[in-house]
């Protein structure tokens, strides 16, 4: 029973990583809209989908129950709305990115952002790294130094990228809401300031939601797009183990860096090959460190160093 439940986790997992991978080619759809309004509109129908969610998974009690216990407690206020502005503030900054042609930079956020959460670890948690985990960062800020030295200019995007999504990790850890309610509530948070985002374009005349065609149709879909992907994450996350889950959240910067270069022809330069090298090779040593194996080897050559000593 044990393995069929792993099997369908690491199916829920490996789906939700696609679906991250591939979202570049939905918001490339509607480039004839701005950046603002795509994130306004995916932060009210991601709020109203889940809303529709919630009533069919019969969780609606669970969730006016844990309004009320946010209403009675400031500091899961102030919690939830950090972890709302963080998630919108990265999905802002990708979707700018990908309609500006930079879904490289996008793949690079996400491929350095589980070692920036590590670092938020010890620096917020007074969390303690290994040699394996020093290594990870060295070999990773030579990579992004590599593009810096290159472009003359540090990689902002997929910085930005990596630390809003990290800092959401970080809030979401005093949150500790079910996945569906927990985003019903991020996005309830950010919902006022995204109908107000709406409305002035509208009495300015200037939203896009109406045009002719398909426009309005994706936008509202952009809800969806949004939220069943978390959905899945959070199945699998569940079902499988968290070293198996670190593996699996490769593939969707995998999927996109594809994307950019293969479909949408961005420029991969020689600096480009060099510095996602070091990229990997930084992963590749901090997946080993997480796993069975990697720390089993790890005590084995600390236990031998201290016979040594």
């Amino acid at each position: 029973m044990k393995v069929n439940e792993q099997k369908e986790g690491a199916i829920y997992a490996a789906l939700s990583y696609m679906m991250w991978g591939i979202v570049p080619v939905y918001w490339k759809f509607l480039q004839g809209v701005g950046a603002t309004e795509i994130l306004a509109q995916r932060v009210l129908w991601s709020f109203v989908f889940m809303l529709v969610l919630l009533m069919f998974m019969k969780k609606w009690q669970a969730f006016l129950d844990y309004v009320k216990n946010i209403v009675r407690n400031p500091k899961l206020f102030i919690a939830l709305l950090t972890a709302s502005l963080l998630v919108t503030a990265n999905w802002g900054v990708f979707i700018w990115a990908v309609n500006s042609g930079r879904i490289l930079d996008t793949s690079l956020g996400y491929y350095i952002n589980p070692l920036v959460s590590v670092l938020l670890g010890v620096i917020v948690l007074k969390e303690k790294l290994s040699g394996a985990q020093i290594m990870s960062f060295a070999l990773a800020g030579i990579g992004v130094l590599i593009l810096g030295i290159h472009f003359g200019t540090i990689p902002w995007v997929s910085l930005v990228l990596a630390m809003t999504f990290g800092l959401y990790g970080l809030a979401k850890k005093m949150i500790k809401a079910e996945s569906a309610i927990g985003l019903t509530l991020e996005t309830m948070m950010v919902t006022p300031l995204a109908l107000g985002y709406l409305i002035y374009l509208s009495a300015q005349a200037d939203m896009k939601f109406f045009t002719a065609g398909s426009t309005g149709l994706l936008l509202v879909g952009g809800g969806i797009v949004t939220a069943l992907p978390l959905l899945y994450f959070a199945k699998g996350a569940e079902k499988i183990p968290l070293s198996m889950l670190g593996i699996f959240q490769y593939i969707a910067p995998t999927l996109s860096l594809l994307i950019g270069v293969f479909v949408y022809h961005e420029s991969f330069t020689k600096a480009h090959l060099l510095a996602f090298l070091f990229i990997w090779s930084a992963l590749a040593v901090y997946t080993l460190s997480i796993t069975k194996w990697g720390q089993a080897s790890a005590r084995r050559f600390k236990g031998k160093r201290n016979m040594g000593a």
